[in-house]
């Protein structure tokens, strides 16, 4: 899924720039590798609320602060070092790639979903897919 901040109203709301809807009650896509593309610098400090869900297990919400300025590849190890700081290491490895993007994967355990609830961050882009 891609994503991008827009302000609306006076709000920063995350937008799913995907060919279709989900409905509410879709069941979450599983894999055991995810990578999380970021294209643009943000225009804005702000956050982004990933959530990473185990198949079924319990989700995990992870916070990632961001400082407007910030370029692709530092938003990349800003989002890298969020999930280090949020994620058992003996379930998930992650790293950067390319510079610009983020890999997480499962060391063990179940397959697990990667969705990006919401972003403050003005003008950064993220497109999440599996591997």
């Amino acid at each position: 899924m891609k994503f991008r901040s827009t302000t609306l109203y006076g709000f920063v709301a995350a937008v799913v720039l995907a060919s279709g809807t989900a409905a509410a009650d879709d069941q979450p896509s599983y894999s055991n590798k995810w990578r999380v593309e970021v294209s643009e610098s943000a225009k804005s400090d702000g956050t982004m609320l990933f959530r990473v869900t185990p198949k079924e297990g319990t989700p995990i919400e992870v916070t990632v602060s961001i400082k407007d300025g910030r370029g692709e590849n530092n938003i990349a190890k800003d989002i890298r070092d969020g999930f280090k700081a949020a994620l058992d290491p003996k379930i998930f490895h992650t790293e950067t790639d390319d510079g610009e993007d983020v890999l997480l994967k499962k060391k063990k355990g179940p397959d697990f979903a990667l969705v990006l609830v919401e972003s403050t961050v003005e003008s950064v882009r993220l497109n999440i897919e599996k591997e």
